[in-house]
């Protein structure tokens, strides 16, 4: 058994051995030869680059022309004249007498309690440190938001917000009852 052992491990140390041996031997000279070698064969291959055209100044007269850089001048250069002067929808709502609840962000805003009054529900909504009463029909929020339904546990408001171009959009944004923490 001692035998076999000694002949195993005999076997194996040649077979690392010729292992080993097929790396060769290389020295640090060899291997800065080769690098030196492929370097000098590379050739970087670039394109000449054009000089920069001159720059020419346009004259801008002014007189009897739009300004260039106002807000209009940009809807219409984006989604033509037809567009740019079509009637908004928040015309109407431009118009009126802004309430003291639209100076003040949804966000920002919390709903608290719903209460029948009369008949109706009326919704609770705790804005900087007041409460407040809402009923369907009232504005609050700073994009024109309109209640339109006041529920036991929401309300909802429509709101009106305007894109980069101009164009008005209508939202729907829910305002969900906060549970209070004891």
């Amino acid at each position: 058994m001692m035998v076999a052992r000694f002949g195993l491990l005999r076997l194996t140390a040649w077979m690392l051995a010729l292992a080993l041996s097929a790396c060769g031997y290389t020295t640090e000279q060899e291997l800065r030869g080769f690098v030196d070698a492929e370097r000098a064969a590379l050739r970087p291959v670039s394109k000449a680059i054009p000089p920069p055209k001159p720059f020419e100044a346009a004259n801008y007269d002014e007189e009897g022309k739009p300004d260039p850089f106002s807000k209009q001048a940009f809807v219409q250069s984006m989604v033509g004249p037809s567009k740019a002067t079509k009637p908004s929808i928040a015309s109407p709502e431009l118009a009126r007498t802004k309430e003291p609840l639209e100076a003040i962000a949804l966000d920002s805003m919390a709903l608290v309690g719903v209460l029948a009054q009369e008949g109706r529900k009326v919704a609770l909504v705790r804005a900087d440190g007041k409460l407040h009463q809402i009923v369907p029909g009232a504005y609050m929020g700073q994009n024109m938001g309109k209640v339109t339904k006041v529920e036991d546990t929401r309300i909802t408001v429509r709101e009106m917000v305007q894109d980069d171009l101009g164009e008005w959009s209508v939202r729907s944004t829910i305002l969900k009852l906060q549970e209070m923490s004891k």
